[in-house]
């Protein structure tokens, strides 16, 4: 396959770029023990290139977080968008997309699973606490989709009544373990991934299903 050229590549491919590598050291090494120059050797590139478009290793951190957030996002999409889908069955439906993107993005995913906790507690600039803020306030969002989907299925008496909060936390923490115990097998298809969804979404649901 030709390598792409400047005309063909897509705007914005060299952060691109960077973000990924990134990714894949952070996910490796994790956040405290990746620096900016195991991110340029990565690349095979220097360290300028880098400082170019981020001032910070932290920078860097966060754009790779929104990224991981990004594709979740993209990920439930699609059923989130489904009108045919009853209340017990949409949610199902974003259990299973979001633990398929958990596996098809697993290096980004396990990045946003180090997440804030990374910063929480470090000396950081104004800047960075306010882009924390909004980091959290975007894992905020993503989780509050669920509890909607929860509640709804819920009133529709699909599923048992519990509280929908603290039922959410478990279920995407349940479906987010597997950044430990899932490696992608030699010829994997995504057919194999979305069947691995269905079978680690499958008990979670049976434990909420509302009594006869």
């Amino acid at each position: 396959m030709p390598k792409p050229t400047k005309s063909t590549r897509p705007k914005g491919w060299r952060k691109a770029e960077i973000i990924d590598a990134a990714a894949q050291c952070f996910m490796e090494r994790g956040y405290h023990a990746t620096s900016v120059d195991d991110v340029a050797n990565r690349m095979n590139a220097t360290k300028g290139r880098i400082y170019h478009h981020y001032a910070t290793k932290t920078d860097l951190f966060f754009d790779v977080h929104r990224e991981g957030m990004a594709r979740l996002f993209a990920a439930i999409a699609p059923v989130l968008e489904d009108t045919s889908l009853g209340p017990r069955n949409r949610l199902i439906g974003l259990l299973q997309a979001h633990a398929r993107a958990m596996m098809d993005h697993h290096t980004f995913e396990t990045v946003v699973a180090q997440g804030v906790q990374v910063h929480r507690f470090d000396q950081t600039t104004e800047d960075q606490r306010q882009t924390m803020r909004d980091l959290i306030s975007t894992r905020d969002d993503f989780e509050s989709i669920f509890k909607t989907a929860l509640q709804q299925a819920v009133d529709a008496g699909q599923v048992a009544p519990c509280d929908t909060s603290v039922t959410v936390k478990v279920l995407l923490g349940g479906l987010q373990w597997s950044l430990f115990w899932y490696r992608p097998k030699p010829r994997e298809t995504a057919a194999d991934r979305a069947d691995l969804a269905d079978k680690m979404v499958a008990p979670l649901i049976h434990g909420l299903t509302a009594p006869d």
